[in-house]
């Protein structure tokens, strides 16, 4: 019969694991703490500027903007777990519980799976859009809530595993390196599947990449397409190549990491660059932000109305003017209805 360790301290875990624990405030400890409370700092911000933006302008009532809105709550939520990570980390890590511990984990976890599967969703979202020639998604508002509710079904599940049994309290050999109270198993699976989801977005991407250059190709050749059509498809072959690039280096080298612990190399100094990889997904959180929302023309305007709310204090908030020139014309959907061109 196996033994449990569920009244042992966080330190004896980590002891096991020979993962340092320190329990003074070093110079590299003060450092990491001040530059993640700057980023979650900034992360929050952005995001909940993102979201204020979905929400006050009715523009952005489609589908793809929902997504959009919802990966700005799982990145929200991502500078929320990485704060609370921020004040109970360093030798603040000895005096924790292992219900704090799993706690401080699990918001991770569950924050940074949902900006994931949601990236994979908008990802699946664009490349049904730029196939059928449509601007917005014909994806009705009952299923993008299901959808929504899918993807933090499937965060959350996969955030609040390891505390309701797959880690290694009764089995000490399998404790991984990084996360001393986590199964090396569970390590693995978790890198696995979101190698995975990187991989198929990264054929998602590609996809809509050869598309939109084939179709730009063909385009060159006719001078019956409209101008601002031809300068959208540029737009969005820039995009998508930030998208890949930025998902890239923002979170292959931690999956990579993650994978190298849960597959217990020991020659491997995953602990020496730990909380740096970390660090590195937490920014996408913030890339995402910029990317998805600031490239889009009528977001920034939204965005400066929010900003410079004290200027319009007395005015009530109203849709942009739309202006038909060379430099920033709409689109017009297939039901007549002026839409706002955007170049995600």
């Amino acid at each position: 019969m196996k033994h449990c360790f569920y009244n042992e301290t966080v330190g004896f875990f980590y002891n096991n694991s020979r993962k340092e624990l320190t329990t003074y405030w070093r110079t590299k400890d003060v450092l990491v703490v001040a530059l993640g409370l700057t980023v979650s700092v900034i992360v929050l911000l952005t995001n909940l500027l993102v979201i204020t933006a979905i929400i006050i302008n009715r523009r952005f009532h489609y589908p793809i903007y929902y997504l959009l809105g919802n990966l700005a709550a799982a990145d929200l939520f991502a500078g929320i777990a990485y704060m609370f990570l921020m004040f109970h980390t360093g030798p603040r890590t000895a005096e924790l519980s292992l219900k704090t511990w799993f706690i401080r984990q699990s918001l991770l976890d569950t924050s940074l799976t949902a900006s994931v599967v949601n990236l994979l969703a908008i990802a699946v979202e664009r490349h049904q859009t730029v196939f059928t020639m449509q601007l917005h998604s014909k994806m009705s508002n009952q299923r993008v809530m299901i959808l929504i509710f899918c993807i933090w079904v499937t965060a959350l599940l996969l955030g609040l595993i390891p505390s309701y049994g797959w880690h290694c309290l009764c089995a000490l050999e399998k404790c991984s390196s990084m996360a001393p109270l986590y199964s090396r198993s569970y390590l693995t699976f978790w890198a696995i599947s979101n190698l995975v989801i990187f991989l198929i977005m990264v054929v998602v991407y590609t996809h809509i990449f050869i598309y939109v250059k084939r179709k730009m190709t063909r385009m060159s050749k006719h001078t019956s397409f409209h101008p601002r059509y031809k300068e959208t498809m540029i737009s969005l072959v820039k995009t998508v190549t930030i998208i890949l690039s930025a998902f890239v280096i923002c979170w292959t080298p931690g999956q990579v990491v993650l994978l190298l612990d849960g597959l217990g190399c020991k020659s491997c100094n995953v602990l020496a660059v730990e909380k740096y990889v970390l660090l590195l997904a937490e920014i996408n959180s913030l890339i995402n932000a910029i990317v998805y929302s600031y490239r889009d023309n009528e977001m920034r305007n939204t965005f400066r109305r929010i900003l410079c709310f004290a200027c319009y204090r007395n005015s009530k908030y109203t849709p942009t003017v739309v202006k038909l020139n060379t430099t920033d014309r709409g689109t017009l959907s297939q039901n007549g209805h002026f839409t706002v061109d955007s170049s995600i």
